[in-house]
């Protein structure tokens, strides 16, 4: 059996801060099994361009370890959907992502998920992206990040820091 401990969190971590891309994971998985298995630190700031998963299809699922993340889930034309808050003291832990949702995440606070989905990993089938979204080497990244940490604060502070599991 392995452990993942609050020192391994918390060296994952660390490593995000190191990390130019703000992220960084700690694998429990070899690359041919048929679950892949990691904990994700991601900072503030860390751009996730949104992707989906599909041909194969894939099922993820996030749970926060440490932290506090926004889940976004877009439609096929790029507007958010949904925003489901992962925090550690709150309410909601884990979110399943079924194939074929457009998703990304915002980190809110330095954080910590542990990530499951299905493999084996293929780079070149992994992730699908959208054609309204820049890849992560794009020089307009920075600009679709800050307007998507927009749209999640506004909701935020509309809603007192109290974010309901949907956003219209």
């Amino acid at each position: 059996m392995r452990v993942i401990t609050d020192a391994i969190i918390d060296q994952t971590i660390r490593a995000a801060r190191s990390s130019p891309r703000k992220r960084a994971h700690f694998i429990l998985h070899q690359p041919e099994d048929p679950v892949q298995r990691m904990v994700n630190a991601i900072l503030p700031g860390s751009y996730i361009p949104p992707h989906k998963h599909q041909n194969p299809d894939k099922i993820e699922l996030f749970a926060i370890l440490k932290g506090q993340v926004a889940a976004l889930k877009f439609t096929s034309d790029g507007k958010i959907d949904k925003i489901h808050l992962l925090d550690e003291s709150g309410p909601i832990k884990i979110v399943d992502i079924r194939p074929r949702i457009y998703h990304g995440f915002i980190a809110l606070k330095p954080s910590a998920l542990l990530e499951i989905i299905q493999g084996p990993y293929h780079r070149a089938t992994h992730k699908h992206w959208p054609d309204w979204s820049p890849r992560e080497d794009d020089p307009k990244a920075a600009a679709f990040l800050k307007n998507l940490e927009h749209q999640v604060k506004t909701y935020l502070d509309t809603h007192h820091g109290k974010l309901p599991n949907h956003h219209p």
